[in-house]
């Protein structure tokens, strides 16, 4: 680039932006069957698949100086990023302190399997503040559906230890699970094994689509591992999904089961990242999660050897943004390709969404699912709108209560109270086959009434007085 073209990336640089390195390229000890990252080895043909301490420095300095923000967060993802020892991270740690400005504070992020994690990388995780994603998918026979290592064998009882040990430590940890054919249809049983029995107060719920061709698909049904013979590397084309993807409406259940045990009981004491993303909707604050803003790109892809891609879901050639080694992370943040992909989000939105009731909490979701068409045949649907449009009406009457509460100088568990009598009059007052009083459009026992028949005499309504947390965790 020319000067003025490097002035003008620097200058169209957000001022806080996320950067998620994988110091291990896609490099994993396990072969979770939807991973299609482990096909972006191929990127790579050759490589140690190490992140380079020089490479460490440079990528802690540049993220340091280049956010005009008190906050920074240096995350870290993989691959499975522990494969690195722990050296790598206490050198990262060291890098923190030497390039750290008066009155910033560092936040270290870290997704994981779980299965290297022993007393002393919780010690580690713990003195240094870590916050850990962990990764399980449910009980035992969801989670080893797919999420396998190298032989095979189901990693269920290696990611429990871990989470126990972390307990032991007080290592600060939520749960990532995807959703996918193998959990989908169980929203309760898996909702309740990670609050009840796993203990978990921080859980995530990620959407398994994985994209594909009609030339591929059967290739991608079987997973995309490196013993696969003839594999291809992922990117993101086709209309196509591979039979483990979770389903559209299937997704849309799936949220509203866990949302009306959540609501009914657990406002205030567990945090599930879709929820809070959605209050801040109806709030009115900026978007929770880069998925439902209305523009993105401000969350980019560090690779092992330093190149930088637009977002982690395109980790593909026609998203390279350049190198670190070469390139300011800075400036190629800023880069005029990178702002137009961001601002694609809004701009290439077809005209059902645009005009759609929920868009303010929406606003399509994540470019890489908007691959059907809308009902009148205009390109750029997501493929998970109709589970999405399900949820986000379902839930509009509580999600409106609570953010009135909150204006209201009051804290958002207070709804559970006030919702429970309201149910408790709907079921008097309210017909099996009559349209339910929250405003969804469905009749009363496919709703409401259906909760209301939902009791759970063992563990009554509590309010813990405890402001909805709306951070984006990893």
């Amino acid at each position: 680039m020319s000067t003025n073209q490097n002035a003008t990336a620097a200058q169209n640089s957000p001022p806080y932006f996320h950067v998620l390195a994988k110091p291990t390229g896609a490099v994993c000890n396990l072969d979770c069957k939807y991973c299609f990252f482990l096909s972006k080895e191929m990127l790579y043909p050759g490589s140690r698949f190490r992140m380079a301490d020089e490479l460490l420095e440079t990528y802690i300095r540049q993220t340091i100086e280049a956010q005009r923000s008190s906050e920074i967060t240096i995350a870290w993802q993989g691959g499975e990023p522990t494969l690195m020892g722990l050296d790598f991270f206490r050198r990262s740690i060291e890098l923190e302190q030497k390039y750290a400005r008066p009155g910033q504070t560092i936040q270290n992020t870290l997704q994981t399997n779980g299965t290297k994690l022993d007393d002393e990388w919780c010690e580690f995780f713990r003195e240094h503040k870590f916050l850990i994603g962990l990764s399980l998918d449910g009980t035992r026979e969801m989670n080893d559906a797919y999420r396998v290592d190298k032989s095979g064998a189901g990693t269920f009882d290696r990611v429990v230890s871990a989470a126990r040990l972390m307990q032991k430590h007080n290592v600060d940890f939520n749960v990532l699970t995807t959703v996918h054919a193998a959990n989908a249809d169980h929203p309760l049983e898996l909702y309740r094994f990670l609050r009840d029995e796993l203990g978990t107060k921080f859980i995530q719920f990620i959407p398994i689509v994985e994209r594909t061709t009609p030339e591929l698909i059967n290739i991608a049904n079987k997973g995309w591992g490196e013993k696969l013979k003839d594999r291809p590397l992922y990117v993101q084309a086709g209309n196509q999904v591979t039979d483990r993807s979770v389903k559209s409406e299937q997704w849309g259940r799936f949220l509203i089961a866990i949302f009306d045990e959540w609501v009914r009981r657990d406002v205030g004491t567990v945090y599930v990242q879709m929820f809070d993303a959605a209050l801040a909707s109806w709030v009115g604050a900026p978007a929770a999660m880069c998925i439902f803003s209305e523009t993105c790109g401000t969350a980019v892809s560090l690779e092992h050897n330093g190149d930088v891609y637009s977002c982690d879901h395109y980790v593909e050639p026609g998203y390279l943004l350049g190198n670190i080694l070469q390139t300011p992370l800075v400036q190629l943040v800023g880069l005029e390709k990178q702002v137009k992909f961001g601002d694609d989000k809004r701009d290439t939105l077809p005209r059902y969404c645009r005009e759609c009731e929920v868009r303010f909490a929406c606003h399509g979701e994540c470019p890489k699912n908007r691959f059907i068409q809308t009902p009148d045949g205009e390109p750029g649907l997501n493929y998970l709108c109709a589970g999405y449009k399900a949820f986000f009406k379902h839930i509009d009457h509580p999600m409106k209560m609570m953010a009135e509460l909150l204006r209201r100088g009051h804290f958002a568990d207070e709804a559970m109270a006030i919702l429970e009598g309201e149910r408790a009059v709907w079921k008097a007052r309210t017909g099996r086959n009559n349209s339910c009083p929250c405003g969804s459009g469905r009749k009363f026992k496919k709703c409401h009434g259906e909760m209301c028949s939902k009791t759970d005499p063992a563990r009554p309504v509590t309010s813990s007085a405890t402001s909805v947390d709306t951070e984006n965790r990893p």
